[in-house]
């Protein structure tokens, strides 16, 4: 019986101590990280994390994929701002924007996304830049907001028919990934998290792979792929990468994406095309190409162009190329309010 006290007391002061460790961490992220944007409170009363470089120039706006947020962009939003106002931020539910209150589908991040561009005073045309599933986004935003849009561009935009319920066989793949998901969200909260991404990211990755070892071989394909991506961002990134992942409520806003995706599906699916508008749709060599059928249902007017040596974050493999395609649009929009002006 004192062996069973003893075990429950140790097994209670390590969680104690990692509750601890976690809060502190925190504490110190928000102070370390938060000085480099700020935050905008929205109609619904959530508090939107937004970055904003440049000056000058139409804006270009950047949404990230699924689980990221506007770290994603870092590099890119550097570059373009050289030559355009740009806006980046964190979805409600991630980085450090606030919890999010409905469903993560297009039109309602949309819908968030147009509230904080208005609250913020950030006028249009807006150039439109999404990721993956920011591509939905960024579809919705255009269709929505049409009048406000000068130009999108979708880097490997999400595709309806490899997820459900248009390909069921991936349904097992959305429920696992929100399972694991929700198993993370109580790991965070005790510290264990923080300690396995900043040992990761941060520091020598001992801690990080005897804790990957320790989940067995579903533990390290994920932690292979997140190194493998992660090493593609700007090392200065990484211990904010690092802050956002320990946090239990990017946990809770990581689940609530994903299980949204078969209803994001299934909302893209009668989503009417993009019109008015030039589109660019940039495509990996290492996916297939978007057929005719595929990209009139985005737009009537758009171009798709396979970029070499990529994958799916396609900007992180080719930057340079994101960059460019985007100060042509830019440049585009810019000629367009001109020529009214002129007018």
């Amino acid at each position: 019986m004192d062996a069973i006290v003893l075990l429950l007391g140790l097994v209670l002061g390590l969680i104690l101590t990692g509750v601890v460790y976690q809060h502190i961490g925190a504490w110190r992220d928000r102070l370390r990280f938060t000085h480099l944007g700020r935050w905008v409170r929205i109609r619904g009363g959530q508090n939107l994390f937004v970055v904003e470089r440049g000056s000058t120039g139409p804006t270009v706006v950047f949404e990230s994929g699924i689980a990221a947020t506007h770290l994603n962009w870092h590099r890119i939003q550097d570059a373009v701002s050289s030559f355009a106002r740009t806006i980046a931020y964190d979805r409600a539910g991630l980085g450090w924007s606030s919890p999010c209150t409905s469903a993560r589908t297009p039109s309602k991040v949309a819908s968030e996304l147009h509230d904080l561009l208005e609250e913020a005073r950030i006028a249009p045309p807006y150039v439109l830049v999404g990721h993956s599933f920011g591509g939905f986004v960024m579809r919705r935003f255009a269709a929505l907001y049409r009048d406000e849009v000068a130009g999108v561009l979708l880097v490997d935009p999400m595709r309806c028919d490899e997820w459900p319920p248009v390909d069921e066989t991936k349904r097992g793949t959305v429920e696992r990934g929100a399972r694991l998901c929700g198993f993370a969200i109580p790991i965070a909260h005790i510290g264990v998290a923080r300690l396995a991404v900043t040992s990761l990211l941060c520091r020598s990755g001992r801690v990080s792979r005897w804790l990957t070892q320790a989940g067995g071989d579903g533990a390290e394909h994920v932690m292979g792929r997140v190194r493998e991506e992660i090493g593609k961002m700007p090392p200065e990134t990484w211990p904010m990468v690092a802050a956002h992942w320990s946090r239990p409520s990017f946990y809770a806003g990581m689940r609530a994406h994903v299980e949204a995706v078969p209803d994001s599906v299934r909302e893209m699916l009668t989503a009417e095309p993009m019109r008015g508008v030039p589109v660019v749709v940039l495509t990996p060599d290492s996916s297939k190409s978007l057929p005719e059928e595929a990209l009139r249902c985005i737009g009537e007017n758009v171009e798709q162009i396979i970029v070499p040596h990529s994958a799916h974050w396609l900007h992180l493999d080719q930057p340079q190329i994101v960059i460019e395609t985007i100060r042509s649009l830019a440049e585009s929009s810019s000629q367009r309010v001109g020529a009214a002006i002129s007018r």
